[in-house]
């Protein structure tokens, strides 16, 4: 799969699939374009981009001041201007509906519309919070076995009956297999970038960024467990924009796959408006 090179010189992974309606994948904070493999298959009549952020997968690690949203969100334009994409529809899970609101807020003329998984107009305190605990650490568990087996355990309330081998992709799509054990398959830096500030993560609000998003079709994907995008948040999205789709659901937290019925309905009906 191809690289192409940042305005700053560090080399970035990307790929694309399909034809039709161009739809930038952007994924989470830790995460890389694996995140979008369980709703590739039911995506039809669309051009399917996705990139590694730089520090992630399969991308260059860069100075850690530069992972930073505005920066990502260049990246991902100079992307779009190697395809020679003038327009967008974005698929943003967590970090990556930031950076799609950032688009918006700055960059709207490339925006065909955005759809956000399991991120909102706030970031609640204790969802930054978890993810403050665990970025950086290398999984305890020594094989993609064990580490699924544990995440199946850990989440077995926040994301009850998904089945193990869902786990073991989601392992394998976040880790790298070494003869040392599982290792996060993005730059450890990251987490000092992250952690810096004080020491119990405040939530952000972000309805400036949010707000600039209209008229363009909205959707938002809303994992009724989540710690990260509050219900309170999701129906204020919706009160300030009266034509938001939104999807609750249930039995996910941070964050939905994508692949649940109520999430596939939200982005079909979200894909429909730009075609």
């Amino acid at each position: 799969m191809p690289h192409f090179t940042a305005p700053d010189g560090i080399r970035l992974w990307y790929e694309e699939a399909g034809e039709g309606l161009p739809l930038l994948c952007l994924s989470g904070l830790t995460r890389n374009a694996r995140d979008f493999d369980f709703v590739a298959p039911h995506l039809a009549g669309v051009r399917m981009i996705r990139m590694d952020y730089r520090g992630r997968g399969k991308s260059d690690w860069s100075p850690p001041e530069t992972y930073d949203v505005g920066v990502e969100m260049r990246d991902a334009l100079a992307l779009l201007d190697l395809l020679g994409i003038d327009k967008v529809a974005v698929l943003g899970t967590s970090r990556g509906g930031l950076i799609g609101m950032m688009m918006a807020a700055t960059a709207k003329d490339r925006l065909m519309g955005l759809a956000l998984n399991d991120v909102g107009a706030e970031v609640n305190g204790a969802g930054l919070q978890a993810i403050r605990d665990y970025i950086g650490r290398d999984p305890a568990q020594k094989s993609v076995e064990e580490a699924a087996a544990f995440r199946q355990q850990a989440n077995a309330t926040a994301f009850p009956g998904v089945p193990l081998d869902r786990w073991m992709a989601d392992v394998r799509n976040t880790t790298r297999d070494t003869p040392e054990g599982l290792k996060i398959n993005y730059d450890p830096a990251l987490a000092a970038v992250v952690t810096a500030g004080p020491e119990v993560a405040e939530t952000i609000a972000l309805w400036p960024l949010f707000d600039a998003v209209a008229p363009l079709p909205c959707a938002v994907i809303h994992g009724v467990n989540s710690d990260l995008l509050t219900d309170a948040t999701v129906s204020e999205m919706a009160r300030r924009n009266p034509d938001l789709i939104v999807a609750e659901v249930p039995d996910r937290a941070h964050i939905p796959f994508l692949d649940e019925p109520e999430a596939l309905a939200a982005l079909t009906a979200w894909l429909e408006q730009m075609k």
